[in-house]
């Protein structure tokens, strides 16, 4: 069963500790917290995250010209057709949509590693590493997605942990949409692309009660 996080005003005052800690200011006190009617989310559950990850990796091998017909064959045998969005199948089956637009994403594939305890860290000031793909599944070989579920066991992310991450990401981003609106650059050190891409992922993964999760294009801003 998924787990409920803790208090969210115990989260807003760390959060508050965090971008203070990376020299950003703090959102004015009514700033609300991206919890609707501050009710607690719970994670959804990891078979979700892991059929996340896997299409965000094979959009990304798209982007770099995996070939339509192998990339869906490979979705197809992983099961996971149902957890496309419109615009994925889209893109992945017929090449529609900007290339540029799906290779942002990157950000987002790589939080949605963090959350199966992929990566160590989702630390706003670095990107992407390097070594992702290697833990994700191999699709020159290609790997399928069962023998990639038993090659990486790491446990999912706490959903304490998650809410934390998420109202960090909702502040930073409140931080990149200031900056925005006076006509200036993101602080030093903060990727405004970087920042809404993480949130992406970060609220996709939460769910409330025994409402319907939201699809991944369904995730509110």
């Amino acid at each position: 069963m998924p787990t409920v996080i803790s208090d969210p005003r115990s989260i807003r005052l760390r959060t508050v500790d965090g971008l203070s800690a990376l020299g950003l200011p703090a959102p004015p006190a009514q700033f609300p917290m991206p919890f609707p009617s501050g009710r607690l989310p719970r994670l959804r559950p990891r078979g979700h995250v892991e059929a996340r990850a896997a299409i965000l990796n094979v959009v990304q091998a798209r982007v770099f010209d995996m070939p339509e017909e192998l990339a869906m064959r490979w979705l197809l045998d992983a099961h996971v057709l149902d957890h496309l969005s419109p615009d994925e199948w889209g893109f992945i089956a017929c090449g529609r949509g900007e290339r540029a637009r799906y290779a942002d994403q990157l950000e987002s594939l790589y939080t949605v590693a963090w959350l199966l305890g992929l990566v160590d860290h989702l630390d706003p000031g670095v990107p992407c590493t390097e070594e992702l793909p290697e833990l994700l599944p191999d699709l020159r070989r290609p790997e399928s997605f069962g023998n990639w579920r038993d090659r990486r066991l790491t446990p999912t992310r706490d959903a304490s942990v998650v809410a934390e991450m998420l109202d960090l990401y909702y502040c930073l981003d409140w931080v990149c949409d200031q900056a925005r609106r006076a006509g200036q650059a993101p602080p030093r050190g903060v990727d405004d692309n970087l920042v809404w891409h993480r949130r992406w992922a970060l609220e996709w993964a939460v769910v409330f009660g025994d409402e319907r999760p939201a699809h991944w294009d369904e995730v509110r801003f």
